[in-house]
């Protein structure tokens, strides 16, 4: 974990208030922020501003490259027929972050980026089912590599998604249903989707649930420190290896086999064969990094005239899952631009609210002041939410189009742009309800995703894996889609994960937002609240994804 003072990691602005990484709000909550910020003054923590947002603080990991230089060589060795063409002996007057000082690893680089393109800005060990020593001698023997791959991946295709830069790697890899000798049959009938990530950086996350998991007696002679839990829809395998934090998921249902949903305990065989078969296949030394601390957010000097939000965790009365409000968390995980093209747009909840004729009123999702509703009574796994359950993200939706006889310019509701929050790669198979942005840079490893959109226009938009897009840039449109058509309220729903040692984790975008719209307002919004009032009513007949157990919004795998 990161150095940091108590300042950084536990902050108050006033009662009620605590950043980054937040508190659960609960009933008796004024006297319970009362004694905790009497506790924080006695223990010399210095309050914050009034309204200040912070960043999250990222702690930064010490790579030992010579422990993955030594596995490579002991990897290469095993076949000795391709060992010639690695060179072992580097400068040894040059700096361990000199990839002179190891050139096998840029002769390992320079074989395995053909397959997996960029390989070499990996600043970790990059740890593959790939065996790059096999695959050299195989290409070596005139095979052609379609029958090549399979054979040096244990059965895995060609892989799904890789991405390496600044922060890390993220591959997914498939394995189709009948292949993998000595694997149990399944119901399951798909391929089975594999995701691996090795990261530089790991976010501090103020998380009661981390860190927990069970070893697996069949891998702890390979991974001594190995973990695995289910957690967030996704049975999870984490461990260390060169100093740097690792994760193997796959997402599953913790339920018996389904032909349409993989149940964890079919998923356990397959990620023990992706495990088994790591071995070192690229990634280059760079110079070391600090610690991210958390700070505070700049925001615009100019007040708005009319934006206004309720705090952060003040979710509609009773609308909070298992009857539990929100976590009040101030962090602004990323400087985003904003999702939706235009402005006005609204943040609230799509599924409770005040009703009247069964339209929204008074705070329905066409007005100020916003709501937060990240913990909103969902059947998903949400770890930072108190009860473990939650929404995993933000609704909103723009502004109604006014009568054309307003003479303004034209607006299609049914056209409404969303936008890439930043310079990002997309992550999305066809056919798949969300799309998620992936960023990868020296300060950040974060994802952004998007749902409600129609699968159909993201296929033909081309809105899929590995396409890089540019903040700002359009890759659809508000929608409906909800498993169908006309399956939920037009709105976008965005959310926010963040790479920990337990793997990505959902976060509250809530406060990501409000400053994102203050910058693209260039007006400084204004806390309002809590919020006090009559239970909620349902806006809408509750989707059904949030009275049976899912593993995440749209029911995907």
């Amino acid at each position: 974990m990161g150095l940091t003072s108590n300042a950084q990691r536990i902050n108050i602005s006033r009662v009620g208030k605590i950043a980054p990484g937040g508190v659960t709000l609960k009933s008796g909550a004024g006297s319970f922020f009362a004694l905790l910020q009497l506790a924080l003054l006695l223990l010399g923590a210095t309050p914050l501003a009034a309204d200040e947002f912070r960043s999250p603080a990222v702690s930064v990991v010490r790579v030992d490259w010579r422990a993955a230089f030594d596995q490579l060589r002991a990897e290469i060795g095993a076949q000795p027929s391709v060992a010639t063409a690695f060179t072992f002996v580097g400068r040894s007057r040059l700096a361990a972050a000199d990839p002179r000082s190891m050139p096998a690893l840029v002769q390992l680089n320079a074989t395995t980026s053909q397959i997996f393109t960029g390989i070499g800005r990996s600043p970790v060990p990059v740890l593959l089912p790939f065996d790059a020593a096999g695959y050299l001698e195989a290409r070596w023997a005139g095979t052609p590599e379609s029958l090549a791959l399979p054979r040096v991946q244990a059965d895995f295709r060609v892989a799904d998604l890789f991405d390496a830069g600044p922060a890390g790697y993220d591959a997914v890899f498939s394995l189709a249903s009948g292949t993998g000798s000595g694997l149990p049959q399944r119901i399951f009938a798909k391929p089975v989707e594999v995701q691996i990530t090795g990261s530089l950086l790991t976010y501090d996350l103020n998380d009661p649930l981390g860190g927990k998991g069970e070893p697996v007696k069949s891998l702890a002679a390979q991974f001594p420190d190995l973990r695995r839990f289910i957690r967030e829809g996704y049975v999870r395998y984490a461990f260390t290896r060169f100093g740097v934090p690792y994760v193997v998921s796959i997402q599953c249902l913790d339920s018996a086999p389904r032909p349409r949903r993989l149940a964890c305990r079919e998923a356990y065989p397959v990620a023990e064969r992706f495990l088994k078969a790591l071995r070192v296949a690229g990634g280059l030394p760079s110079r070391p990094r600090a610690d991210i601390a958390s700070e505070a957010v700049e925001r615009p000097a100019v007040a708005s005239a009319d934006f206004t939000y309720r705090p952060p965790g003040d979710l509609i009365v009773r609308s909070g899952s298992r009857k539990q409000s929100g976590r009040i968390d101030y962090t602004a995980y990323s400087q985003i631009r904003f999702p939706l093209q235009k402005t006005p747009a609204f943040a609230h909840s799509q599924s409770f609210g005040l009703r009247k004729n069964d339209r929204l009123e008074e705070f329905g999702p066409t007005s100020y002041p916003w709501q937060d509703n990240f913990c909103e009574a969902r059947s998903f796994g949400v770890g930072q939410c108190p009860s473990g359950f939650g929404h995993q993200g933000q609704d909103m939706r723009p502004a109604p189009c006014p009568p054309h006889d307003e003479g303004v310019e034209h607006c299609d509701p049914k056209q409404q742009v969303v936008v890439a929050a930043r310079d990002a790669m997309l992550i999305r198979e066809p056919k798949q309800q969300a799309a998620t942005l992936q960023i990868n840079t020296r300060n950040e490893h974060i994802r952004f995703r998007y749902m409600h959109m129609d699968p159909k226009a993201m296929d033909a938009d081309g809105v899929l894996n590995g396409r890089h897009v540019e903040e700002g840039e359009k890759i659809g449109v508000v929608s409906n889609y909800l498993d169908r058509p006309n399956g939920t309220t037009r709105h976008l729903h965005f959310d926010v994960q963040v790479f920990t040692r337990d793997g990505w984790l959902w976060v509250n975008p809530y406060v990501t937002l409000i400053s994102a719209y203050e910058r693209l307002i260039r007006g400084r919004g204004r806390e309002i609240g809590p919020h006090v009032g009559p239970a909620a009513d349902m806006a809408h007949a509750l989707p059904e994804d949030m009275t049976r157990r899912e593993v995440e919004e749209g029911a995907e795998n």
